[in-house]
């Protein structure tokens, strides 16, 4: 969370200083943003596991998404040809609430870099509380898109779709775990550690809106886990969707 706030803030510093490098730009009607050529953008949405094995159930609102990145705009084909190249960085966040009070623990029959998919009560105790039980892990992200504007004389004021592909390399990873009993009271774990999970990550994207609102969707080209280090050996793969607010 520390390196998510100083991304963001060094994001909102470069956006002022192009804000100030920029003459009395004027207002877009949707929500005042300012005509700054660059976006910083925050998604929001649901994450999801596909070919995934039915022992890996996942509770579908209780497993989300939150992406920052700041991209920015390059011509392609001249002022008015509707098509902008849009590289980028930021930081991805994908939690996953596993179904049935399970989450992940090292295998120690695989040891160090691996996971297998346990009930919490099974390993603190039948007699405890639950309070929270999830997985998050974070990525590095670099996306890449082709954008198309249908107001070819104006960028700000256009509906736009996007395609595009995403590179993220991973920086941290960790279960959090919280109950109480009656021998313990209150605990809470955080447990960091790569769970056997792929160092980098590849997706195709898409994306459609306006300039200060639009739907989202990554779809993931390799598998979460590294092989047969994840639990019961998964090739499981995820599907981002959801919805973003652009904020410059």
């Amino acid at each position: 969370m520390k390196k998510l706030l100083v991304l963001v803030l060094s994001i909102v510093t470069l956006n002022q200083t192009l804000a100030q490098e920029t003459k009395s730009a004027p207002k877009t009607p949707i929500g005042g943003r300012p005509s700054i050529p660059s976006d910083l953008n925050f998604e929001f949405g649901f994450n999801q596991l596909t070919n995934r094995p039915a022992d890996l159930g996942m509770n579908f609102f209780g497993s989300r998404t939150f992406n920052i990145s700041y991209q920015f705009p390059i011509l392609l084909a001249g002022d008015h040809s509707g098509f902008t190249l849009n590289p980028g960085f930021g930081i991805g966040s994908d939690k996953i609430l596993f179904a049935d009070s399970k989450n992940l623990f090292l295998d120690p029959d695989l040891g160090a870099n691996s996971a297998e998919l346990l009930k919490v009560t099974d390993v603190y105790g039948t007699a405890i509380d639950l309070k929270k039980n999830n997985f998050t892990a974070n990525y590095f992200e670099i996306p890449l898109e082709v954008r198309y504007h249908f107001n070819k004389d104006n960028y700000n004021k256009s509906f736009r779709v996007s395609i595009g592909g995403k590179f993220g390399m991973l920086y941290e990873a960790h279960t959090k775990i919280k109950y109480e009993s009656a021998s313990k009271g209150s605990q809470k774990m955080k447990h960091s550690q790569e769970y056997g999970l792929e160092k980098f990550r590849y997706a195709l994207t898409f994306k459609a809106g306006s300039p200060g609102f639009y739907v989202w969707s990554n779809f993931y080209l390799n598998d979460m886990w590294e092989k047969g280090r994840g639990p019961f050996a998964t090739q499981a793969s995820q599907v981002n969707f959801g919805i973003a607010l652009t904020v410059f």
